[in-house]
């Protein structure tokens, strides 16, 4: 109930002085911490860098501050942290790092404020997610390679109670079979999506059996792995086997061959996360939603075509 010429000259003197408004004192007169907490499973993963630089931007010119909490997949950890966010009366939690078994800890949260998983999801829960289409990226992997010629294919496959994983093996198996084409099957999946584990895949998959001609790695530091394997063997990509990753992560333009690999528009996600918690903090009745981000093909030197009198193990014609 002031003018407006009041108000100004109360900015201006603000201004001048350096006051800094209590962010404590407006919570308690709006109930709102201008906070939201962001959820990861890995800082070192530079994906989860696109993401948080996505929730970072959207929320900045709010206003808004985020605290970043990791948890290293770890259930214990997931539990501390959302404990941590809660206590420090964050207005909403954008959590990257949902796993399987993560439900009732999630939904528990989301009876007190918003939750909103970005890039992994949990089918039931009833949670907002925000998402790759990863069925779509498995396919878009398995088409790239097919259309390349290569009948004999395998993929390293991730942890299976990480959704994106689990959907990016589904997409590419049923583009395979959809296809005719042999889909060679490994042993074991990866513990965690890591070099050392797209090495130990990998070493398995050629001790097996005869090597597919081309290979799906799951995320890029798997492909890293399968990378090192192949030089360790004195073979040769995409000469002896064609190799495509997924995240399209900033160094896999710069490996030796450059990776091709499935584009995930991380910092989109992180945007969009961002806005889907926001407007469900303005209002509370908002039902959950779920979004979808389409990812591409990033298409580089670490794929071709199967060469020309190349014997066809899957289906023997050369």
């Amino acid at each position: 109930m002031i003018s407006d010429e009041t108000r100004e000259r109360v900015l201006a003197t603000a201004e001048s002085l350096g006051y800094i408004p209590s962010i404590p004192a407006r919570t308690l007169r709006h109930g709102r911490s201008e906070t939201i907490g962001i959820v990861v499973a890995d800082l070192e993963n530079p994906y989860t860098g696109r993401i948080i630089r996505g929730v970072e931007n959207a929320l900045e010119g709010r206003g808004i501050m985020a605290l970043v909490a990791e948890t290293q997949d770890d259930a214990d950890r997931m539990a501390r942290v959302t404990g941590h966010l809660l206590s420090r009366n964050v207005d909403a939690i954008i959590c990257t790092g949902a796993r399987q078994g993560y439900d009732r800890l999630l939904r528990k949260t989301y009876e007190q404020i918003p939750v909103v998983l970005v890039d992994r999801m949990l089918p039931g829960s009833g949670l907002s997610t925000v998402a790759p289409d990863d069925i779509v990226g498995g396919r878009l992997a398995a088409r790239h390679l097919l259309d390349l010629g290569h009948r004999r294919l395998a993929q390293l496959e991730g942890p299976t109670d990480i959704s994106s994983f689990e959907r990016r093996s589904a997409g590419f198996a049923a583009e395979v079979a959809e296809a005719g084409a042999e889909l060679v099957e490994v042993t074991d999946v990866a513990v965690e999506p890591s070099v050392n584990e797209g090495r130990r895949l990998m070493s398995l998959l050629l001790d097996d059996r005869p090597a597919p001609s081309a290979v799906f790695a799951q995320n890029d530091f798997l492909a890293l792995g399968v990378l090192a394997v192949l030089r360790d063997r004195g073979m040769s990509c995409p000469e002896d086997i064609s190799l495509i990753g997924c995240d399209d992560l900033p160094f896999a333009e710069f490996t030796s061959p450059p990776l091709t690999t499935v584009h995930l528009p991380g910092y989109q996600l992180g945007r969009m996360a961002a806005e889907v918690a926001v407007s469900m903090t303005e209002d509370p009745s908002q039902q959950a939603s779920d979004l979808t981000v389409t990812p591409w093909i990033t298409v580089r030197e670490s794929t071709a075509s199967l060469p020309s009198g190349a014997l066809d193990i899957a289906s023997n014609v050369p």
